[in-house]
């Protein structure tokens, strides 16, 4: 079921734009407009029974672009917020300049909900 989750994450960020390239982990080269996305581990969990039955996964977003004000931005917040149905969160981090890459860097925490079906049944 993770590996769904993160799927529909990924598949919701390269529908954005073809415009705006989409990596996961890591990018190689600087060419903006860009995405890079990651998990980074386990955001609380729920045990029972000695299973675990639901799991919180948090990650981040990194949006990179040379464009003050870029349409980007909106459309990113418009996806994510597309997805809380289907137990994605988000929370616009910051927004910085960075000096040595000369690009606007917008940043995302997400977090999903994994594991317990609506109706409380274990996966």
């Amino acid at each position: 079921m993770l590996q769904t989750k993160l799927k529909i994450l990924r598949d919701a960020l390269v529908g954005i734009s073809s415009k705006v390239k989409v990596y996961h982990y890591w990018r190689p080269n600087l060419k903006a407009p860009f995405i890079i996305w990651a998990e980074d581990g386990e955001d609380g969990s729920l045990n029972t029974g000695n299973h675990k039955v639901q799991q919180g996964i948090h990650g981040v977003i990194d949006f990179y672009t040379k464009t003050e004000y870029d349409d980007t931005f909106d459309t990113i917040q418009s996806t994510l917020d597309d997805l809380t149905d289907q137990g994605f969160s988000f929370r616009w981090d910051a927004t910085d300049y960075e000096d040595e890459t000369n690009l606007i860097h917008h940043s995302w925490d997400w977090w999903c909900r994994n594991g317990l079906s609506d109706s409380g049944e274990r996966p």
